[in-house]
């Protein structure tokens, strides 16, 4: 999608959604393709699945920390 696209219909300017999706870029989420005047972006989908991947065991990590947290706050 185009920037113009991506930011039809919302109040966000195009310059801060370029911003979030040079961001993005540099972190290998998304790609652009230059199209003429206008660049058109995409997701990395495999990067994007890398990531959920990581997150999701760091988010199993917290679960487990934080219960064995209460338990010893609750005195178990």
């Amino acid at each position: 999608m185009s920037i113009t696209q991506l930011t039809s219909g919302t109040q966000i300017t195009r310059q801060a959604v370029t911003k979030h999706l040079n961001v993005l870029a540099e972190a290998g989420l998304v790609r652009d393709v230059k199209n003429g005047r206008e660049r058109l972006w995409a997701f990395e989908l495999d990067k994007l699945e890398e990531a959920r991947r990581s997150l999701e065991i760091i988010a199993q990590h917290w679960d487990q920390a934080l219960a064995s947290l209460q338990r010893a706050v609750e005195g178990e």
